[in-house]
């Protein structure tokens, strides 16, 4: 084995390791290309391909084609001839909305606008730069440089995540969200009136080949990752609906692709065309209206409004709940009034 791993050394021989992975325990075989597809932000099929062929690709300490299927627990570096960019996490002072913490966890009340870790245009002003600040040193899972994350929600989606203190603790929860045991609520302002009013989206996810940075409904479990959303109505405004909406699964974007996929993109969701008027009057005064919302809530209208779990080292059933942010209350009013005018 040692001289297995001496000889491997030699060919990596001015390579740089870029990323490392280690497949999930419940890994189902996938095509190399398409898996690291998911794993690398902004990698396109091609730039994937192109690096396997290149041999900058190796699994379990060796080189293998695209059509290679990836397995649970095999480890995956991407090596490249040059040195990457400083990912340090360096510490910095922002404050932080802590609803509760104690010697395990934390549970953060993230605004929104605030990345949740160093990445892609955002290496700084991040929830985990914030969190090296105030606490240090905190453990991590095998995706490096995400310090205390059990899980994370999107820049513009503000609301409720948990951070692990301890490596027992992180290990804990995160095994609670790969067993889908963890309880997650949001709520949501959507476009027209979903129908029917209560009900479940079923599909899977993956990247959108024409935009990467999307997510895009499939219908084959070949073609992406099992998503699950429940939703429920709780308020019509007829050409808007405030839904609640309760995760099964917790893949990127779910809620605001399986929403766009349906017909009903979130209010002010730019990236899946919620920031066009969708319904409602073709007036020149509802279209005033309509951007006038847009400019109070710059953001997609989606808040993380509940988080529940076990407990790590206690086994109580711990509950969280984060009111409205000042911008969602002011959208939701000034919808109110509108539909309520004589």
């Amino acid at each position: 084995m040692q001289a297995e791993n001496e000889e491997f050394l030699e060919n990596e021989e001015g390579l740089f390791e870029h990323y490392h992975f280690i497949a999930d325990p419940g890994q189902e075989p996938m095509r190399i290309d398409k898996w690291l597809m998911h794993k690398i932000a902004n990698a396109s099929r091609t730039k994937v391909q192109a690096a396997i062929e290149a041999g900058c690709v190796v699994v379990d300490n060796k080189t293998i084609k695209s059509n290679y299927k990836i397995k649970a627990g095999e480890t995956v570096r991407v090596l490249m001839p040059e040195a990457p960019r400083d990912t340090t996490v360096y510490p910095e002072n922002i404050p932080l909305n802590i609803v509760y913490e104690d010697d395990d966890l934390l549970i953060i009340n993230k605004p929104a606008g605030m990345v949740v870790h160093p990445g892609f245009n955002n290496y700084t002003g991040t929830l985990v730069n914030a969190l090296v600040y105030h606490f240090g040193e905190l453990p991590q899972t095998n995706r490096a440089h995400r310090p205390g994350l059990v899980h994370r929600i999107d820049k513009d989606t503000s609301g409720l995540l948990v951070i692990g203190k301890t490596e027992f603790a992180l290990s804990h929860l995160s095994k609670q969200f790969f067993e889908h045991s963890i309880h997650r609520r949001y709520w949501a302002l959507v476009w027209g009136e979903p129908k029917p009013e209560n009900g479940t989206f079923t599909s899977y996810l993956a990247r959108d080949p024409s935009d990467r940075r999307k997510s895009k409904n499939y219908h084959q479990p070949e073609e992406g990752k099992l998503a699950i959303s429940h939703y429920k109505t709780l308020e019509h405004f007829y050409f808007t609906t405030l839904v609640e909406c309760e995760l099964e699964t917790g893949r990127t974007h779910q809620i605001r692709a399986h929403f766009s996929g349906n017909g009903h993109p979130l209010f002010s969701d730019e990236l899946y065309g919620g920031n066009e008027i969708r319904k409602g009057s073709a007036l020149p005064k509802f279209k005033q209206f309509i951007e006038n919302c847009l400019r109070l809530m710059p953001r997609q209208a989606l808040h993380a409004r509940e988080l529940g779990f076990i407990h790590p080292t206690t086994g109580e059933k711990m509950m969280f709940t984060a009111e409205l942010p000042d911008d969602f209350q002011a959208l939701l009013q000034k919808v109110r009034n509108y539909t309520t005018l004589p």
